[in-house]
């Protein structure tokens, strides 16, 4: 573990006070690192509602203090307000991206992804813990969950916690098919190339054309019973 998995970074911005605040009032009470970190985990997790929609593009949108701010984002600054939220309580924290196949995914995002069902450069966090780095992904809030028959990813902060590979009913939901490495930082760049290359280059403008990701799961949902 290096020193810069605790340090404030452009996008993981762990010193911004109305960030800090939340961590406050979120730990008061809290003794030990693990403690901290799994209510830290649930405060993203369902504070900060799923919503692929959500990006206009700017990379400002992107910084934690802005996401905990909005209350809603996808994957990638899920994952980087939980790291900041962890740093701020004094908890290392960096990221971790993946290419994931979604097997649930919406016809509507599906359509708007060109077709594919791969999610590339999907962002979670690994926090260190107990002398190692414990994976874990705060991407699909508990009432997004319960619509589209998917189990919450519960965390206690002792392993890894990943995308379940099947939903409730035994289907396929989520598989990890490539992992790009960790960053102490957002690599922006690399990733906003990744995506243009797999989805086009208007990939970054979903937000301009809407969308209810909670209510498109009802049709997911009513195909299964």
């Amino acid at each position: 573990m290096n020193d810069a998995a605790l340090k404030a970074t452009r996008f993981i911005d762990s010193t911004e006070p109305g960030l800090v605040r939340f961590v406050e009032e979120r730990t008061a009470g809290l003794k030990t690192p693990r403690e901290k970190a799994v209510a830290l985990y649930y405060a993203v997790r369902d504070g900060v509602k799923y919503d692929p929609y959500s990006f206009n593009g700017s990379a400002d949108t992107l910084t934690a203090s802005k996401v905990i701010e909005a209350g809603k984002a996808f994957c990638v600054p899920k994952a980087i307000a939980l790291a900041a939220v962890c740093r701020a309580a004094g908890i290392p924290a960096r990221l971790g991206f993946a290419d994931v196949r979604n097997h649930l995914t919406t016809d509507k995002l599906k359509a708007r992804m060109k077709g594919r069902t791969d999610f590339v450069f999907h962002g979670y966090t690994e926090i260190f813990l107990d002398g190692r780095w414990v994976k874990v992904t705060p991407t699909f809030n508990v009432e997004l969950c319960e619509k589209f028959g998917v189990k919450p990813l519960d965390w206690d902060g002792t392993a890894d916690a990943l995308f379940h590979p099947f939903d409730s009913t035994g289907r396929k939901h989520m598989e990890y098919i490539r992992y790009h490495g960790t960053f102490d930082d957002l690599p922006l760049e690399q990733m906003f190339a990744a995506w243009k290359e797999a989805y086009g280059p208007d990939v970054l403008t979903l937000q301009e054309r809407g969308g209810d990701f909670q209510a498109e799961a009802a049709p997911i949902v009513a195909g299964r019973e």
